[in-house]
């Protein structure tokens, strides 16, 4: 006999069936003994009676937890014990057969309430006892659902998704980067990806005009409230478009997501406003502002564009000038004498994406000519020769034809987790690490042995500056 989903027992009533779980609850009234068993899609009500000899003796030595599998005959409910609460409240499973699966530990934690009340790192400790709390289970279908509907909304519009590489190329472009260990170039290292910037760029000279992918970011940043060290985001990259394309496009992508997924909420105002940076830091005092009419109402979601930022900022302790994006934005202007003389004055075709006072995505139209981002990097502080050396793949690809493009990523944890109403990405995310980029589950960043390090040529120096 197969299995039968829990949540699909409902049209089953008369019929045999055999379903597989967990023991959510027991509750035992003498010669009856009630049992809820839970598998992903719901929870089921099954009876042990007396009668059922076999069953009704296995069932005494169950606990909550406890994997089973059980089979019997799906009935109504009496018309006064219906459960309206539950999906399957209208029925039961009289249960004939018990299988015990595997027992369990009386669990670490509580998995009967939303858990917000629980210690957060023990949480995170116990996160496969945590993923079973319904509202974790709810939160991570949400995901699914909201990359689905991004995928065929993207794919309907003629994009291609294309998976670019995880182990990449160190450059200076952002935050710190996470190195990995070429064992057979000893000395030498690979890049996790901090996005997939420079190689959908270079889709975009390979002609590939529309590309997107569901990518993981990976930065070795100092902790923050609202970032992973690694994290998820909806890499768009389009050729042959100017900045309002772009935004044209994620407005119809989010508006079309929320009115068709989650009716209940209530856009503030469409189209999406695009504002000054500017404007923006001298009335609101950030560049993120919160535009909700009433900041309490949990259903309300107030989309903005910030555009015009600058195109450097002063490093004061540095001493220099960074790039407010990333080095590939392309500058308002393409002279590349007025980049290097008033580097203050520029401003770029970069663009924020912000939603009920959170960031939750970024982009711009990139840098298509050779001699503009060389100037870029100049006033960065990087020699023509430099540039040329770390980053010679786009030196190169540049001289054989690559159009105007552009793109944008807006970040998936983010946004669900302002959609979602939850205090943290942690909460919208399967097995997220501490906000000092820990996974208390899996015990890491943890030493490896000697020999492994010997292998990578690789030895480790203490803060007391002993070699270990």
């Amino acid at each position: 006999m197969e299995r039968t989903w829990i949540r699909d027992t409902i049209g089953q009533v008369g019929n045999r069936v055999k379903v597989a779980g967990w023991v959510n609850s027991i509750r035992s009234h003498g010669k009856l003994v009630f049992v809820d068993l839970r598998d992903w899609t719901g929870i089921l009500q099954v009876v042990f009676r007396v009668q059922n000899k076999d069953a009704y003796e296995a069932v005494k030595a169950i606990k909550p937890e406890w994997v089973v599998e059980i089979e019997g005959e799906i009935r109504e409910r009496p018309e006064g014990l219906i459960n309206p609460q539950l999906e399957t409240g209208k029925v039961e499973l009289e249960a004939q057969k018990l299988l015990v699966f595997n027992s369990a530990k009386t669990l670490p934690i509580t998995i009967d309430t939303d858990g917000y009340e629980i210690d957060e790192e023990k949480r995170l400790r116990y996160r496969y006892i945590d993923l079973r709390r319904e509202r974790l289970q709810k939160n991570l279908k949400e995901r699914q659902r909201v990359i689905h509907f991004m995928r065929e909304f993207l794919i309907d519009r003629d994009f291609i998704e294309i998976e670019t590489p995880i182990l990449t190329k160190s450059t200076p472009e952002g935050a710190r980067d996470f190195l990995v260990p070429a064992r057979l170039q000893p000395g030498k290292f690979y890049a996790l990806p901090q996005s997939p910037q420079q190689y959908k760029q270079l889709l975009m000279v390979s002609g590939f005009e529309r590309y997107f992918q569901i990518a993981r970011c990976l930065r070795d940043e100092d902790p923050r409230a609202d970032r992973q060290a690694e994290f998820t985001q909806l890499d768009i990259e389009m050729a042959f478009i100017e900045q309002e394309d772009v935004l044209s496009l994620v407005e119809e992508l989010f508006i079309s997501l929320v009115e068709t997924l989650y009716p209940e909420k209530k856009i503030r105002e469409k189209p999406f406003p695009r504002l000054n940076y500017q404007d923006v830091i001298k009335k609101y005092k950030t560049d993120k502002p919160d535009l909700r009419t009433d900041k309490k109402d949990a259903n309300e979601l107030a989309f903005a564009f910030i555009v015009n930022f600058p195109m450097f900022e002063w490093k004061e302790k540095e001493n220099r000038w960074d790039a407010v994006h990333h080095p590939f934005t392309r500058p308002q202007t393409d002279n590349p004498e007025e980049i290097k003389s008033n580097p203050e004055k520029i401003l770029a075709y970069q663009y924020d994406f912000v939603l009920n006072g959170v960031e939750i995505g970024g982009g711009s139209l990139r840098t298509y000519k050779i001699e503009v981002l060389e100037a870029v990097f100049e006033v960065l502080g990087h020699k023509k020769e430099e540039f040329r050396r770390k980053f010679k793949h786009l030196y190169e690809a540049f001289q054989y034809g690559v159009p105007p493009h552009g793109g944008i990523a807006p970040g998936i944890d983010r946004f669900l987790a302002v959609l979602l109403n939850e205090p943290s990405i942690r909460e919208v995310m399967a097995f997220p690490k501490t906000g000092d980029n820990r996974d208390l589950m899996m015990d890491v960043p943890s030493e490896v042995s000697e020999e492994q390090l010997k292998e990578l040529h690789i030895q480790i120096i203490k803060e007391n500056g002993k070699e270990d």
